[in-house]
C-alpha cells in the first residue's frame, strides 16, 4: 500500500510525497484492493446518466476556468455539451458486420454559421468514447476549441462502448458481440465513420485526430485499407501508440498474463471487459473525491497506468469525470495490447496457432505495414507517457513516410492521459495542433 502511495514521492515529482495516507489502514486497504481489482480487471464501465438539476455554473463554465466540481455528473455526453452551449446531433451509422455507432457532432461554436466548415473526426482511446474530448472547461477541451476555430466536429464511438452497444442481430449479451478487437475497430468501425461523416458533409476528405487508441486504429486502417489515405487531408496522433515494446509500469507485468486471462474468460462465457456503473459511482463517491485521504490512491492508480504528473490532473474535476469513464470494450480489444506489449510489434490480433491459420492462412499474426500510410501525420508525444514512450514513437515516425510534424510536449512530467485530462492541455499540445491544422 504504501509502495502506491508514495509513488509520486518515489518518483520524484512531488519531491515530499509521503506514505502518510497509509494511517487509516482499513479504509486504505478497501480502496486499493478496490482500485487494483479494478486496474487488473478492466476498469470500469459507467452506465449511462440522465439529468438531474442543472446547476447555473454550468453557465459560466465557457467563460471560466475555475468552476464548480458539479459539472457533467448524471449527463451523457451529448447532454454536456448542450450544457455547455454548443449546438450537438446525434448521427449513427452502421457497419459493414452489423455494428450500430454512435457519433456526435457539434456543427459550430457557440455561435457562428453552421456551414461552410470543414469536418474534422476525433477518435477517442481504449476503454474510452466520445468523453475524452469534452472532460475539460470550453477553453481546454479539445472538441469546443475545434468547434469555436471554425471546425465541423465529429466525435466517434467504437463498437462496443457505452454509445455503440447495439448490432443489427446479436445483443451485448451475446458473447459473439464482444468477437472483436481494435482490428475491426479499424477497418469496419473508423471506414464507416470517415465515409458517413463525408457523405453527410458533401466533402472529400476529412481531418483526423486520435488519441491512444484512436491512433492504432488509424494506422491499422491505413495499413489495411490504403485508399483512406486520399480521405484524409493531414491525421493528427496525440500520444501515438502502435509499438509498446518500451511501456513501463505494472502494465507491462499484466500484459505477459493477458492471453491467459482472454482464453479463461471465453471458456466463461465472458467476452466484455467491464465493471459495473455502481462500482465507479461507489468510488468515486466515497474514495476519489477531492479533500479525501484515499483520493490520494486513486490519483496514483492512474500515475501506475499512464505515468505521474499530478501537476496536470484536475483533482477536482476527477470524480467526475470518472462518471464518463471508462467507457467499456471487448476483453480482446485489452488482450490485443498486451500482445503487443509481449511481442514488441504492431500486429494483427493473435488467435494462436490453429486460429491464425483459419484467420490468416498463417501461423502468426501478419505485420501491419506502416509503410502504406501516406497520409500527412503529426505526432505528438511526451517523454513522461509510458504507454506512448518516446522510443516507441521514434520507431514509428521512423517507419512512416510522410511524418509532417514530431512534437515532444514541453513539459517534463507530461503523461498520457494529460493529452485530453490536463488543466492547461491548450498550452501544451492543443495550439500547437490548430497550427498543424491550418497548413492543410
Amino acid at each position: 500500500v504504501c509502495g502506491v502511495a508514495s509513488l509520486r514521492h518515489s518518483a520524484g515529482h512531488l519531491g515530499q510525497g509521503s506514505c502518510a495516507i497509509c494511517k487509516t489502514s482499513e479504509e486504505t486497504m478497501k480502496v486499493v484492493i478496490i482500485m487494483v481489482s479494478v486496474l487488473a480487471g478492466g476498469l470500469c464501465l459507467p452506465g449511462p446518466h440522465r439529468p438531474q438539476s442543472f446547476s447555473s455554473t454550468l453557465q459560466k463554465m465557457h467563460l471560466h476556468t475555475s468552476v464548480s466540481s458539479d459539472w457533467g455528473a448524471n449527463l451523457t455526453i451529448p447532454e454536456l455539451i448542450e450544457a455547455f452551449g454548443y449546438p450537438v446531433e446525434v448521427h449513427h451509422v452502421t457497419t459493414e458486420d452489423g455494428y450500430i455507432l454512435e457519433l456526435h457532432r457539434i456543427p459550430h461554436g457557440v455561435s457562428g454559421p453552421s456551414s461552410g466548415r470543414p469536418p474534422i473526426f476525433l477518435h477517442h482511446g481504449l476503454l474510452s468514447s466520445s468523453a475524452d474530448w469534452v472532460m475539460n472547461t470550453a477553453d481546454e477541451a479539445l472538441a469546443y476549441i475545434l468547434a469555436d476555430a471554425g471546425y465541423d466536429v465529429w466525435l466517434t464511438n467504437v463498437r462496443g462502448n457505452i454509445y455503440s452497444r447495439n448490432h443489427l442481430q446479436m445483443s451485448p449479451d451475446d458473447i459473439h458481440f464482444w468477437a472483436f478487437s481494435w482490428d475491426e475497430m479499424a477497418v469496419y468501425d473508423a471506414a464507416a465513420g470517415i465515409d458517413y461523416v463525408l457523405e453527410t458533409t458533401g466533402e472529400s476528405s476529412l481531418y483526423y485526430v486520435g488519441f491512444s487508441m484512436g491512433t492504432t486504429i488509424f494506422f491499422a486502417l491505413m495499413s489495411d485499407k490504403p485508399e483512406y489515405n486520399d480521405k484524409v487531408k493531414v491525421m493528427v496522433a496525440l500520444a501515438p501508440v502502435t509499438y509498446l515494446e518500451h511501456a513501463k509500469g505494472p502494465i507491462v507485468e499484466l500484459a505477459q498474463y493477458s492471453n491467459d486471462l482472454d482464453t479463461v474468460l471465453s471458456l466463461l462465457g465472458v467476452g466484455e471487459f467491464t465493471l459495473s456503473s455502481e462500482t465507479m459511482d461507489y468510488l468515486a463517491e466515497n474514495y476519489c473525491e477531492v479533500g479525501m485521504d484515499s483520493a490520494e490512491i486513486c490519483y496514483n492508480v492512474i500515475f501506475l497506468i499512464c505515468g505521474p504528473d499530478p501537476g496536470e490532473l484536475n483533482e477536482e474535476f476527477f470524480p467526475n469525470i470518472l462518471e464518463h469513464y471508462p467507457g467499456g470494450t471487448s476483453v480482446h480489444t485489452v488482450n490485443h495490447y498486451g500482445q503487443l506489449i509481449v511481442s514488441g510489434n504492431f500486429t494483427k490480433y493473435n488467435y494462436g496457432l490453429i486460429g491464425n491459420l483459419n484467420h490468416y492462412g498463417q501461423s502468426d499474426p501478419p505485420l501491419y505495414d506502416i509503410s502504406q500510410v501516406t497520409a500527412p501525420v503529426g505526432l505528438f508525444w511526451a517523454d513522461n507517457d509510458w504507454l506512448g514512450d518516446p522510443t516507441d514513437v521514434a520507431r514509428l515516425a521512423a517507419e512512416l513516410p510522410n511524418v509532417v510534424l514530431n512534437h515532444e510536449v514541453q513539459l517534463p512530467e507530461f503523461n498520457h492521459l494529460d493529452f485530453v485530462w490536463a488543466i492547461h492541455a491548450n498550452e501544451y499540445v492543443y495550439r500547437h495542433v490548430l497550427e498543424l491544422l491550418s497548413k492543410y
